[in-house]
């Protein structure tokens, strides 16, 4: 699942360079890091199952609506023009080929980490997709979050980038659960609480949010006992990841449900062990 954006109002725009892609992407494994990054679940209309990838699908804010843009290879409605670079600086710096400056509802502040690697593979296998022709409506914002330009301020106070670095007192599956939860996963933007500007509060990471997206709650992923995952062993999470019944109540529905069935259930036996582990070590932090 994707998290939710704000502009400040200000006349403030972010230059940052754009980075130099040196390497070849792997298309097989940029289909895995599909998985890994839930880009089904975003950017296919469950409307239009017959164009994944071609984006269309809205998404409702405090903010305004946000149309999932197309990240088919169609030259015109898609990237189907984006060259590496372009692609990299989008997904590790929130910023349009053009320039412009994405809103964070594009989730670049957690893909900041992403390995080079990982998204030049990632950017060779949408290459390798059907261009689909789908012109998506620009956002539909409100005053005053319709000033694309005063993202720059919002980055500049709340937008950290820079690739995953491994903690070296951890253990590699550690490292690998931290890397994917923080980074590919973007687990965070949905599951902790934003403050009023829509900056995610680090004080609160994952422990969910009593009003997400589309105004609904969104549960602790923290160890917490009562609030969180603090009773599931790693089994149950791993279980969980793969087929969306927890070991306690009922299965879940949308919108977990749909990032199971796109991205989890997807997911090497490695990397869901590695995310529960992660996961599970976490400091417990109750719901704000």
């Amino acid at each position: 699942m994707t998290g939710l954006a704000l502009a400040v109002f200000a006349l403030v725009n972010l230059s940052i360079a754009s980075p130099t892609a040196a390497a070849a992407g792997d298309p097989k494994h940029g289909e895995y890091v599909v998985r890994l990054g839930g880009c089904h679940s975003c950017h296919t209309d469950p409307k239009k199952k017959d164009a994944p990838l071609a984006g269309g699908l809205e998404l409702t804010s405090p903010f305004g609506t946000f149309h999932v843009p197309n990240i088919t290879p169609d030259p015109e409605t898609g990237i189907g023009r984006w060259s590496d670079s372009d692609f990299i600086r989008a997904m590790t710096e929130g910023v349009a080929p053009d320039g412009s400056h994405y809103y964070p509802a594009f989730p670049y502040t957690s893909y900041t980490r992403m390995t080079r690697q990982d998204l030049l593979d990632l950017k060779a296998y949408l290459d390798t997709v059907r261009p689909v022709r789908n012109a998506v409506p620009p956002h539909d914002m409100r005053f005053p979050y319709n000033f694309r330009f005063a993202l720059g301020v919002w980055k500049w106070l709340f937008f950290r980038p820079g690739p995953f670095k491994p903690d070296p007192e951890k253990s590699a599956p550690w490292n690998r659960g931290a890397y994917i939860v923080t980074g590919p996963g973007h687990c965070g933007e949905c599951h902790t609480a934003r403050n009023f500007l829509g900056a995610t509060s680090q004080n609160h990471a994952l422990a969910g949010a009593r009003k997400g997206p589309d105004g609904k709650s969104v549960p602790n992923i923290t160890p917490q006992s009562k609030e969180g995952i603090g009773l599931w062993s790693a089994e149950d999470a791993v279980d969980f990841l793969k087929t969306g019944t927890p070991p306690y109540g009922e299965p879940v529905d949308f919108p977990m449900d749909e990032v199971i069935a796109n991205s989890t259930s997807h997911w090497t036996d490695n990397d869901l062990k590695a995310t529960a582990q992660y996961l599970l070590s976490l400091p417990e932090r109750t719901t704000p």
